[in-house]
């Protein structure tokens, strides 16, 4: 699953399109019903009013959700097969838990392939892949990911595609994190994480080829506000530029600060 593909020039939408072969994933698997639930579409609008709260969405494929093991629930597991997510950029495992005798959905870290075993645990175990441990137990340097903020609370933490945190410093009640952004965060000792990558690393190197692809995941068109007319948008009308660059609200797009300090 490391090798981006590209297509032939065989149609306009394949001549620049490069993309993921999923030949490797499973494709259908009927042990798993129990674990898809139906997913509502909102399209952008409030369920209170139906008007329109988040522009350039709607339409787009129907979907099912998988509930994935977010939670530190203690297991003993055996990733069964890979699959795809059609809500998230990373790949998933379908895990068989030995403890429960149940199945179950979990993030895919990059190096499992079916047959591996991975383990939730409060207490040292080993050093493998997939391992999911309380932070104080990893030496410093591991690099870790689906990272929760306590024990009790579900992991919040460093879930997309190809991302991976680093301990800087561990202590007896918090330790320190590098977040994917470059941001060093405190997390308390007994936070759990994963040791290693999340799957499907080079999702961010794919080119769609054609703006079909982002309709079938619900994207509408967004317009440049400079190609808009003066009642639509602060930019519109016929001369160009004139003013700083604002969002249709007149709210400055660049240079002002976006984080809480």
């Amino acid at each position: 699953m490391n090798n981006l593909k590209k297509l032939k020039a065989v149609t306009n939408g394949t001549r620049h399109q490069i993309i993921l072969p999923k030949n490797l994933l499973s494709k259908n698997n009927r042990l798993n019903k129990f674990l898809l639930t139906g997913k509502k579409k909102h399209a952008g609008r409030s369920s209170q009013t139906g008007q329109i709260t988040v522009r350039h969405q709607g339409a787009g494929v129907k979907r099912l959700y998988r509930q994935i093991n977010f939670t530190n629930n203690i297991f003993y597991g055996i990733v069964i097969t890979t699959c795809y997510d059609p809500n998230r950029n990373a790949f998933i495992n379908y895990n068989y838990n030995f403890k429960n005798m149940k199945t179950f959905y979990t993030l895919s870290t990059h190096g499992l392939v079916p047959g591996s075993c991975i383990i939730c645990t409060k207490y040292f175990t080993d050093y493998k892949l997939g391992y999911r441990l309380p932070i104080r137990f990893l030496p410093i340097g591991t690099l870790i990911s689906n990272i929760s903020n306590s024990i009790n609370q579900k992991s919040l933490y460093i879930r997309a595609a190809g991302t991976y945190g680093q301990i800087l410093q561990i202590t007896n009640e918090k330790c320190k994190v590098r977040l994917p952004s470059g941001k060093i965060y405190d997390f308390l000792s007994s936070s759990f994480g994963t040791i290693g990558t999340i799957a499907n690393s080079l999702y961010h190197k794919q080119i769609i080829g054609k703006a079909g692809r982002n309709r079938f995941k619900g994207i509408r068109p967004s317009v440049r506000g400079i190609a808009m007319n003066p009642v639509d948008h602060p930019h519109g009308g016929r001369t160009n530029g004139g003013r700083p660059s604002v969002t249709p609200w007149g709210i400055p797009t660049k240079g002002k600060p976006t984080v809480k300090k």
